[in-house]
């Protein structure tokens, strides 16, 4: 392996580590990747979804009562968005759900490792096009059942208070 697929690697094991976010910080980071306003849910919204799905945890993993898992800040599900190698999915999202499947083709091109990506990484752009997805589907956030409970049409703005946004 080149001295650049080493770079590389050395690069993506430092920055794929989990992550637990500040309300604020990830405030900033769902705002600049455009969430706020995305298909008329505000900031605040994804917020307190993130807040109950996961704690803004990137490592949240939890299984369902139907023996799907859910995965990352977002608690995505391995039924239908995301792949995991132990259950059939659609994987809309072309994603893997967490780690490495079969190392994910280990000596692909041009013999330089590729780690794609996955939902439990501090990196949540992965979770963040999968999220914009599913929410683009008719039922919205109300995919999140954490959302629907907690967040939906309710007051919200003390979500982004202090965050100078």
């Amino acid at each position: 392996m080149g001295a650049g697929c080493w770079l590389l690697l050395a690069s993506l094991a430092a920055t794929s580590r989990a992550k637990a976010f500040g309300r604020c910080q990830l405030a900033h980071l769902l705002q600049r990747e455009g969430l706020d306003g995305y298909r008329g849910y505000s900031l605040a919204d994804w917020l307190c979804m993130a807040f109950y799905e996961s704690n803004f945890d990137t490592a949240t993993k939890s299984i369902n009562a139907d023996s799907s898992t859910n995965f990352g800040i977002f608690q995505i599900n391995n039924r239908l968005w995301c792949t995991d190698e132990r259950s059939p999915s659609e994987n809309l999202c072309r994603v893997a759900c967490a780690g490495t499947t079969s190392l994910q083709h280990w000596w692909a091109h041009a013999g330089c490792a590729f780690l794609p990506a996955d939902l439990l990484t501090s990196d949540i752009t992965d979770d963040i096009i999968c999220a914009k997805r599913i929410v683009r589907r008719p039922q919205g956030m109300d995919a999140w059942e954490d959302w629907a409970m907690h967040c939906k049409g309710r007051d919200l703005s003390e979500w982004l208070e202090g965050c100078d946004l």
